[in-house]
């Protein structure tokens, strides 16, 4: 008997276990059931609706434009995305795909006016849709998504980025571009019904008098005059209202150091300011500032692009840093601006990854040279001292001194020289250089000067010039190159030589010079034993410089026998690197997007200063000699 209830007892278990299996499967279908009726995550509302506005804009455009689409299958799902008008007319296809693509970027940002438009036009689609097409999928698509932005309105708090009229001004020479090159896809779209064989002299003509709302000298049979017809003229009409909208909306200048943001910046440095020897170009005035809420730190900054880049560690006492980093991360919340780091020192990348959840990455190596330390004795330095002494043999003579000790017309000649030498159109130079020469605040920058009488040129005897800024009470670090081009090779080296051997009697104890960007990777892979990754790298940086100098500034560096100490970028997430890349690259002017010289807003002049520590090909030709 016992054994006959201890076998039933047994062959319940496995029906338990089913049973139990069952309901966690249950439970787990019901918790998706859940998930999906709740709709994605708030934090994930401005990615989706972003590319759904993508999706739906290319869709539209290429339903306006090529008629085999307007009738294949694409097209059918384009008849039920949100927003969608093909059916209503290849014109307001046309034009609104190129509205979605405008907007799309802004939903993903979280922009306030960006989610503003979306709600405007995403009832105006769902209604065209109805009228035109009786979608009635199309309309409950589009207000479906019409919903989700309105639920998720607080996602879409981001305020204006940094911007002039003069966007408007850019704004109309892209989209006339655009619509250029787009009606010349409207206009060859429909070669079986072409009138004759136009030329595309012709075919630019008759789009560019489409653009305007007249006739061209291009003919098609059938309805198709209409359809191109009323496809430019929307371009034009789109390319002419959005050019006014930025024409005339509210200005929203960029943040640049106040008056009393710098006097409060320099009575930080005066205190703090041999911590870090980038600190004192926190004082270039196309900064931002952001103050800790006691005052005793600040991050300064510059937005490009979409993205919030601090140069160097924070300014002040680092037990305050954590305020102020806070209010930086606030600031890049409230706009959506993409918060980097460029060349923190490790101190700074420790405090700013724990303070924000932020990650960090080596960047490259600081040459600093300590001054008791160096001398052009010995072996490794004879390649240094063999170029010293035949430049002076040459008849070159070195001047070093404190920028208060300059007079007027030697600092003007030393300006005028600087800006006349500069290797490039477009000045350089963000985080590690200051943006002006000689200002009266500046008086305890050292300037170091190369001479050759007898030369008669509009500078005089002036051949060279090197210019630090201060790191300190003790210490300097190198913020200009410049040379004559006529001048023999060996200028910065003789310069630096000069400045190392005067820094005791100016109170100079550390000299920081060029940043080597790699340098770790370039050092090791040169080296017996390096594995094939490294070595790939390596060689990858080798080609690299032959446009940004990165291996011959490194050796360069590396003359003058310094101690690398290593420099970070920070950032929020890796997909993010490219995009801060990027911005960086504008902001230290090696890619500019500004407008054509014709049309660039005048500014007052100012002195256009090159980043000595970044790779800079056309200002230091004996450097690639090196």
């Amino acid at each position: 008997m016992s054994a006959t209830v201890d076998g039933d007892k047994s062959a319940l278990v496995p029906n338990r276990a089913t049973q139990g299996t069952a309901q966690a499967a249950a439970h787990r279908a019901m918790h998706r059931v859940r998930r999906v009726l709740r709709g994605p995550r708030p934090e994930a509302v401005p990615a989706l609706v972003g590319s759904a506005c993508t999706l739906v804009g290319l869709i539209d455009i290429a339903a306006g434009v090529f008629p085999r689409f307007r009738h294949s299958r694409m097209h059918t799902l384009a008849e039920v995305l949100p927003g969608a008008l093909g059916p209503f007319a290849a014109a307001l296809s046309l034009s609104t795909g190129v509205l979605l693509l405008l907007l799309a970027h802004g939903i993903k940002r979280h922009k306030r006016r960006a989610w503003r438009a979306a709600v405007v036009l995403l009832p105006a689609g769902a209604v065209a849709q109805f009228v035109y097409r009786h979608s009635v999928v199309g309309v409950l698509l589009s207000l479906g998504l019409l919903a989700l932005l309105l639920r998720h309105r607080a996602e879409f708090a981001a305020l204006p980025d940094p911007r002039s009229r003069w966007r408007a001004l850019a704004n109309f020479v892209v989209m006339s571009a655009g619509s250029l090159g787009l009606g010349l896809v409207i206009v060859s779209a429909h070669p079986g019904r072409v009138v004759g064989s136009p030329g595309l002299t012709d075919r630019i003509e008759h789009v560019m008098y489409g653009l305007v709302g007249f006739e061209g000298p291009v003919d098609w049979t059938g309805n198709v005059p209409w359809t191109v017809g009323y496809s430019l003229g929307s371009l034009g009409l789109l390319t002419a209202v959005t050019t006014i909208y930025l024409a005339f909306r509210p200005e929203h200048p960029a943040a640049r150091l106040t008056a009393d943001d710098e006097r409060r910046l320099r009575a930080l440095l005066a205190a703090h300011g041999g911590r870090d020897s980038l600190g004192h170009f926190a004082l270039r005035r196309d900064k931002g500032v952001v103050f800790s809420p006691s005052g005793k730190a600040a991050v300064c900054y510059r937005v490009v692009s979409g993205v919030m880049l601090a140069s160097g560690d924070p300014i002040g006492d680092v037990e305050a840093w954590p305020g102020a980093i806070e209010r930086f991360m606030d600031e890049a919340r409230a706009h959506s601006w993409t918060p980097a780091v460029m060349g923190c020192s490790e101190t700074g990348g420790e405090v700013w990854t724990r303070e924000t959840g932020l990650d960090a990455l080596e960047l490259g190596d600081e040459a600093v040279v300590d001054v008791a330390d160096f001398s052009l004795t010995g072996r490794a330095m004879r390649n240094v001292r063999q170029m010293v002494k035949r430049i002076e043999r040459n008849g070159y003579e070195t001047r070093v001194r404190r920028a208060r000790d300059l007079t007027d017309d030697e600092l003007e000649r030393i300006r005028r020289a600087a800006a006349d030498w500069r290797g490039t159109d477009t000045e350089r130079g963000f985080s590690m250089a200051l943006g002006r020469i000689g200002d009266p605040a500046d008086g305890d920058a050292v300037i170091a000067t190369a001479h050759k009488a007898g030369d008669d040129t509009p500078y005089g005897d002036l051949k060279a010039i090197i210019h630090f800024v201060p790191w300190g009470d003790d210490g300097m670090s190198l913020e200009l190159m410049r040379r004559d081009r006529s001048a023999d090779p060996g200028m910065n080296e003789l310069l630096i030589v000069a400045a190392l051997q005067a820094a005791p009697a100016l109170g100079i104890e550390r000299v920081s010079l060029n940043f080597a960007m790699f340098r770790s990777a370039l050092a090791r892979g040169e080296k017996i034993g390096a594995g094939p990754v490294l070595r790939l790298w390596r060689g990858l940086l080798v080609f690299l410089s032959r446009w940004f100098q990165i291996e011959s500034l490194y050796k360069f560096n590396a003359k003058f026998r310094p101690r690398w100490e290593p420099r970070f970028v920070v950032f929020r997430s890796t997909r993010d690197l490219p995009r801060i890349g990027f911005a960086a690259m504008q902001a230290e002017g090696f890619v500019n997007l500004s407008l054509p010289r014709p049309f660039a807003r005048r500014r007052p002049t100012r002195e256009p200063l090159p980043c000595a520590h970044l790779p800079r090909p056309t200002d230091h030709p004996e450097v690639r000699a090196a």
